[in-house]
């Protein structure tokens, strides 16, 4: 199997070293804006990675298979081009930095019947996946309230921040999409408030670094988004259900940056760094995922149109906090 990457970053050089992993491919090409960085990822990972000049060189590489890691303005010309060419396409969140972009890129994967499969990882967690699992079992009984955090330990650079969408795009979009995968349920109103305390460029920046949301989905459960980019402490990323008849939670293990009181005399082990060693397990799998699909041995694990949803309920969120109301998701959505 080929498989092309675009994009040598970081999240890149994680795909890519999944993909190198993967006995399917034997031929992973790799480009990026700067070349002598794809060429450094392929000189690191060795056989079967290989760099191209271009990134335009991989459409005419006879590719079984894309993946879209590239700087987030650049997502939506890749996928179009690849959905053109009847190249099955993994993309990075979000498939177009705005809704409409997102919604066009949407409308010609469904249009072509080319799947493209979105990068929400958390999807493919192990913890994130039982708690879909108990709900659906009937074990929780009827879902009550839903709660699901996402707290970095270091704000992300500030040259990073203009063009990130903002919190509500770039960091709770991930929270929005687990509620939907997990319970199945849509969101109908949303209502969010966001907070500064940090850094001063996320205001300089019409961001914010701290925010929360309520939530209120299809049946009358109500869900609770929280997300920060300070929490020192390290990285925490929990989802928690609580039923009529139980309640569980997914991510709460003892690397978890939250310390009980009173204190244990446990010693205990180092808090996650970030999400890409949060969740290392879940971006192996989803790329493993990825490569299932190419080859026709399973159907798309987390469609665009999801992406899109996830997308209009990021908005409906941001909306919330600049006009300081609730709003209905009805009032986002195409």
């Amino acid at each position: 199997m080929r498989i092309g990457l675009a994009g040598a970053g970081r999240i890149g050089a994680r795909h890519a070293a999944a993909l190198r992993a993967l006995p399917e491919v034997d031929a992973l090409l790799i480009a990026d804006a700067d070349a002598a960085r794809a060429r450094d990822l392929a000189a690191r990972l060795a056989s079967p990675a290989r760099a191209l000049d271009t990134v335009g060189e991989l459409f005419e590489a006879g590719l079984d298979g894309l993946v879209v890691a590239a700087a987030t303005d650049a997502h939506a010309a890749l996928v179009a081009r690849a959905v053109a060419a009847r190249t099955p396409v993994f993309c990075e969140k979000p498939l177009a930095a705005d809704v409409d972009g997102t919604f066009q890129t949407v409308r010609a994967a469904a249009a072509a019947g080319v799947p493209v499969q979105v990068g929400f990882q958390r999807r493919f967690d192990a913890g994130n996946a039982a708690a879909r699992e108990a709900l659906a079992s009937g074990r929780l009984g009827w879902l009550h309230t839903v709660r699901s955090c996402s707290f970095d330990p270091s704000p992300p650079p500030a040259e990073y921040v203009p063009s990130s969408g903002g919190l509500f795009r770039d960091c709770v979009i991930h929270d929005l999409d687990l509620i939907r995968f997990v319970t199945g349920r849509e969101v109908v109103r949303v209502m969010a408030a966001g907070a500064n305390r940090g850094d001063d460029f996320f205001r300089e920046c019409g961001d914010i670094d701290t925010g929360s949301a309520l939530l209120v989905l299809d049946d009358g459960t109500l869900g609770v988004v929280s997300a920060t980019r300070y929490n020192a402490a390290g990285y925490d990323a929990r989802l928690e259900l609580f039923g009529s008849k139980d309640s569980i939670v997914a991510g709460l293990d003892d690397r978890t940056p939250a310390t009980p009181l009173p204190e244990q005399d446990a010693e205990p082990r180092p808090a996650y760094s970030g999400f890409m060693e949060r969740f290392s397990d879940a971006y192996d799998a989803e790329i493993q995922a990825f490569v299932d699909m190419v080859a026709g041995r399973r159907t798309n694990p987390c469609p665009p149109e999801d992406a899109l949803e996830a997308f209009y309920l990021a908005e409906a969120c941001e909306m919330s906090m600049r006009e300081g109301r609730i709003v209905g998701t009805e009032e986002v959505r195409r």
